[in-house]
């Protein structure tokens, strides 16, 4: 009975020292609360942050997959191109790719990746799918060193496409300009005119495109106009180039 009375008697004191000391056991039990939650931030951000390696890791995998799709789309859109220039040619020609580029000054020359082993000799001619790319002047044996037509060292005997009008194209030393040599002030050529191996000295085929005339300046005091060829090949950006062979058979 004592025992009931006084469990009756203390409940109000049960209630009111609870009541008081429910902040003391918040506070008590915060920091393990915080100390779970920290971890759990601590290890979600852990876990984004590998996640995110790993996804940048997976782009660029995949951007060099991209990327090595693109070269192979452009590189197979340039082999057809050259297998349709191939098809129009009136000569044996042979694809060749292009494996080094000469590191010597004011030289334009480069190296493509078939030689003797391929009755590849000197002198030939080289185009690419747009034009007059260059002509052999080395041979080894299983690689051969091409001359630009743009070296200062290079020129080839041309005609205007529109009148026939002949000339000799040489070289400038810029990778983006020939230049006519002993052009009368009074000869009749344009800025757009097409120019051409005329096939006069046997060495270039008649017909291949050259490039297109960018400038003509007269003056009026001096003998010669000065004419500044665009050519239409694209020496510092084609892989591969066709080796032409004069002689149907010879090539392989």
């Amino acid at each position: 009975m004592s025992v009931e009375l006084t469990t009756r008697l203390l409940e109000p004191v049960r209630s009111v020292l609870g009541t008081l000391l429910s902040p003391l056991v918040y506070v008590a039990e915060t920091p393990y609360l915080l100390g779970g939650e920290v971890g759990e931030v601590v290890a979600t951000r852990t876990l984004l942050l590998d996640q995110n390696k790993e996804l940048e890791r997976r782009v660029l995998k995949l951007s060099k997959i991209s990327m090595r799709y693109l070269n192979l789309l452009n590189e197979n859109a340039t082999l057809r191109e050259l297998l349709g220039s191939q098809a129009r040619l009136p000569d044996e020609a042979l694809i060749a790719e292009l494996i080094g580029v000469v590191p010597t000054v004011n030289t334009h020359q480069v190296v493509i990746d078939k030689g003797a082993d391929s009755h590849v000799t000197l002198g030939q001619a080289v185009i690419d799918s747009q034009g007059l790319f260059g002509q052999i002047v080395e041979v080894d044996q299983y690689t051969s060193r091409v001359l630009l037509i743009t070296d200062k060292d290079h020129a080839v005997p041309v005609q205007i496409n529109r009148n026939g009008i002949r000339s000799i194209a040489g070289g400038s030393g810029r990778i983006d300009r020939l230049e006519l040599e002993n052009v009368p002030v009074t000869a009749d050529i344009v800025k757009g005119d097409l120019v051409e191996t005329s096939g006069l000295g046997g060495r270039f085929p008649q017909g291949y495109p050259v490039g297109y005339v960018d400038t003509v300046v007269v003056d009026p005091t001096a003998s010669f106009a000065e004419v500044i060829i665009r050519p239409t090949a694209q020496l510092d950006r084609s892989r591969h180039v066709l080796v032409i062979f004069t002689n149907p058979g010879e090539g392989s």
